[in-house]
This record gives C-alpha cells, structure tokens and sequence, in this order.
C-alpha cells in the first residue's frame, strides 16, 4: 500500500473523479461558474450526436486511425529492418528518426505551419527550383490538408513506432534466421516467416497506442489550424470540438458531454482490441495459483 498508494491517490484524483465530474455536468447546461442548476438530462447527448460537426469529426478520427495504420506500419517495419542490420552511422540515424517523437508538439506545429503557409519556406522551395505548379495551399484546401495532417502526424510518430519494432526485432533468437538461411530461404521469405509472426505482439501493442493516440488527437490539429479554421479545412477532431463547443463557447456542461462520449468510445474500441486482438498475447500470461 505504501508503493502503490500515491499512484492510486493520484490516478483517482486526476482521471477517475474528472470523468465523474465531466459525467455529471454532462446532464446540465452550465457556464462553468457556480453550481450547475439547469438540469437538461440527455438533451446533450442527442445534440451531440446529430450535430453533422460532431459527425464530421467522428469520420476524421476514423481516417486518421485507419490511415495512421495503413501509413506507419510499412514504412516503420521497413526502417526497423534496415536499421537492424550491421551499417555505418547505424547510432545516429536511429537518433535522427526519433528525435522527431521528442519534439514538442508546439514546437512541431508551429514550424509546419510557418513553412507550409501559402507563402512558406515548401511553396518557395518549389518556386525556386521551377516546380510552381506543385505549389499548393498545403493548409486550407479541404482536399488536401488532411494529407497534410497525416504527413505530419507520421514524420512526428514513425520514431516511436521504429523503436518498438527494434526492440522487438531484438528478441527474434539468431539461430532461426541462420536455420532458414540454410534452408535456402530468401531474405524476404525469412522475414515473411520468421520475423513478422514473432513480431506480432509488438505490432499489435503498436496498433493499440496508435488507434488511441488518432482517437484523442487533439495538439497538432489546434496548433496549426485552430479551432475554427480546422472545421473549413476538413482536419478537425472530436477533441477539438469539445474545446470548441465547451470551454471556448462558454458550454461547460456541452463540453463535459463531449468529453464523455470520446472517452466511452476510446473506451469501447480498447476493449474490443483487447477481448479480441490482443487476447492471444495477453492469454499465455495468465495462469491459475496451483496449476502445474
């Protein structure tokens, strides 16, 4: 209790209570000032859910969780591979693909937004080396800034995900690579048998933390399109909405709705990739007192 203790203390006032609290002012419309008197029930939620803002913003979550996988994976997998292998300035191109993931967020979303503005440092670039017609409005087009944001979001991610798929690449014994290659297997079937199935537990806690991490996206979308600009442009997130319809409208008790269906749905989707992705990793680690 004395080791655990502080932990609990800290996990139960800072994430158990607010999801209460946001729970309970999620039945009223408040200002965030004074008692919450004006009881309004599920009027909220139904608000919330026919909103085609909200629906919107639902269907960028989606994307970018589905475009997070689909983007990330191959090429972090691919960088892992080749970074596995004995090369010259192994160190520090490994410290250069992370650095990215250290990064503030502010600090990342200020620089892109600098230098992918109509008039930044990508579309001089281009102007320069007379590539004028791929200049772009990286940022405000609705049919191109999403893939601006997805750019982003992998350049500033892939590190995490390289990481992981090293250290688990690490734990793929030697001797089954020297067996195949004996076998006469090639390099890419060696990986295709080998590799990918043993590093499958690492993929899948992977996929976890990305699909979590796309449904609570929230920083580098404020930063560099904002609030307001972010619905126009086709980039805005359901954390955004919340911030937008809650706090900055003077909606508390709306904003407190919000946050509670995007905590029910992070819940829900992490309980089903546990019940059914991750359930053979987790299996063989429960065992009973007494079985031998």
């Amino acid at each position: 209790m004395i080791l655990v203790g502080p932990a609990l203390i800290f996990f139960v006032g800072f994430v158990i209570f607010p999801v209460i609290m946001a729970a309970y002012y999620g039945f009223f419309r408040w200002s965030g000032f004074g008692p919450a008197t004006d009881f309004i029930g599920l009027q909220n939620y139904v608000t919330i859910f026919t909103d085609p803002i909200f629906q919107q913003a639902l269907g960028h979550n989606a994307f970018i969780v589905v475009a997070s996988l689909v983007l990330q994976g191959p090429v972090a997998i691919l960088l892992a591979l080749l970074l596995n292998r004995r090369m010259r300035g192994q160190s520090l191109i490994r410290v250069l693909i992370f650095v990215p993931y250290v990064i503030a967020e502010v600090i990342v979303g200020t620089g892109f937004s600098l230098m992918l503005a109509t008039n930044g440092a990508v579309n001089g670039f281009l102007e320069k080396v007379g590539l004028t017609w791929l200049a772009q409005d990286w940022l405000a087009d609705p049919s191109i800034a999403i893939w601006t944001l997805m750019a982003i979001l992998t350049w500033k991610y892939i590190g995490f995900a390289v990481i992981l798929f090293l250290a688990g690449l690490q734990g793929i014994p030697q001797e089954l690579y020297e067996a195949a290659a004996i076998d006469g297997a090639s390099y890419w079937q060696i990986q295709r048998t080998i590799t990918l199935p043993l590093l499958g537990p690492t993929l899948r806690i992977w996929a976890f933390l990305s699909i979590i991490g796309a449904l609570q996206l929230f920083d580098l979308v404020y930063i560099i399109w904002g609030q307001y600009v972010s619905s126009v442009a086709g980039t805005n997130t359901m954390a955004i909405y919340m911030v937008a319809t809650g706090r900055n409208s003077g909606n508390f008790g709306y904003g407190s709705a919000v946050a509670v269906v995007i905590f029910v749905i992070s819940l829900v989707v992490a309980l089903i990739y546990q019940r059914t992705i991750l359930r053979r990793d987790t299996a063989g680690a429960i065992t009973e007192r007494g079985v031998k």
